[in-house]
């Protein structure tokens, strides 16, 4: 396993793995396939251990926040599963210890959830020793893999799955504005294309001109669509009904790293009172939060795409910057549109709550 590990991670490093999505399904696959093989004795042994591949595999491309997203998430199945076990009656690790504060507490509706949790985890950590005993912590195994099947599942189906509600937030007649490429988005207005008929204006997203992409795949779907230099987005957006942007990852506080010049669109957008619709798989969801800028991410591309090494002397006297992508404030989206419905930037945190668990936010 540890060929396939450092195969990953060398793809990683080299950008062999290009979107969010396949990037995710990448890191599920080698981590199912580890579970399969691994031979541990305790379950803390098991999450230890895919928490140094997960280290290694964030280590290896620090820019692309759903690796460990997935890792996070794998870890969350396995402390769920591991709980259920322990609580079905005649199991080993089974507590039945009278708690004192348990019974203090339990007139107290909204302490129950925090109880739950606090006594779940004070009897893994006594029970640890029994799994030494039984070996029940392997047992474990063939519900661990139907769990990760289903992050699969939601892999597979989430471009479908934000786009079901496509239809309730594009209107007929509206003038819609994009950015960059995104396969979420596109499929999103392919959806809504089926039931309304509106228009579509993509900026090119210079220097990487992801939009032309998009632009040619909306126009093939039958959907009226114009391409436009991005010096032309402010002048457009008095024009514009709504925004729609993609996300590379939705940060714990609710704002996105997106393509670079989304955040000129979305402060247009703000000056205009033009809504602004993200679309983005729940797996894009980190706990993480913008530690490197105030508008940019730490992704820096090539910056010969912006002013070309053949400029001479020029080049010797400025530094150019050609950041992959920008920091969008959650104080500039109206809505998240997720494959488990629609999101204020606000409810993000609840959102990652149930995701993850607070000890695999450092991984």
């Amino acid at each position: 396993m540890d060929s396939q590990v450092d195969n990953l991670i060398w793809k990683l490093r080299r950008r062999q793995i290009v979107g969010s999505r396949l990037t995710a399904i990448e890191t599920l696959l080698v981590l199912r396939q580890y579970i399969t093989k691994a031979k541990f004795t305790t379950i803390d042994q098991l999450i230890q251990k895919i928490k140094g591949i997960g280290a290694r595999l964030v280590a290896a491309q620090p820019t692309e926040p759903v690796v460990g997203n997935i890792v996070r998430k794998v870890l969350h199945h396995i402390r769920e599963e591991y709980k259920t076990a322990a609580n079905k009656p005649g199991s080993s690790i089974q507590s039945s210890a009278f708690s004192l504060r348990n019974f203090v507490v339990s007139g107290q509706p909204r302490h129950q959830a925090t109880l739950q949790k606090t006594e779940a985890r004070d009897h893994l950590l006594r029970s640890r020793s029994d799994w030494h005993h039984d070996n029940h912590a392997e047992s474990l195994k063939p519900v661990i893999m139907e769990a990760i099947q289903d992050i699969f599942d939601e892999l597979e189906t989430v471009y479908e799955s934000v786009s079901k509600s496509a239809k309730d937030h594009i209107h007929s007649d509206e003038i819609i504005l994009t950015i960059g490429k995104s396969r979420t988005v596109e499929s999103f207005l392919k959806a809504a294309a089926h039931t309304r008929k509106f228009t579509v204006i993509v900026a090119e997203t210079a220097p990487s001109y992801g939009g032309k992409s998009t632009a040619k795949a909306l126009a093939s779907a039958g959907i009226s669509t114009f391409l436009v230099p991005d010096s032309s987005i402010y002048a457009l957006m008095s024009r514009v009904n709504k925004v729609i942007l993609g996300a590379h990852a939705v940060l714990a506080q609710g704002g996105i790293f997106a393509v670079s010049g989304s955040l000129m669109v979305a402060t247009a957008a703000r000056a205009h009172s033009t809504p602004v619709v993200v679309c983005t798989g729940q797996f894009k969801l980190t706990p993480l939060w913008n530690l490197n800028n105030e508008y940019g991410s730490a992704d820096i591309e090539n910056p010969d795409a912006v002013l070309g090494f053949d400029e001479g002397s020029l080049v010797d006297k400025v530094d150019v910057v050609n950041p992959y992508y920008d920091y969008v404030k959650p104080e500039l989206i109206d809505v998240l549109i997720t494959n488990d419905g629609d999101h204020p930037p606000s409810s993000v945190y609840r959102l990652i709550k149930e995701a993850y668990d607070d000890a695999d936010h450092e991984l």
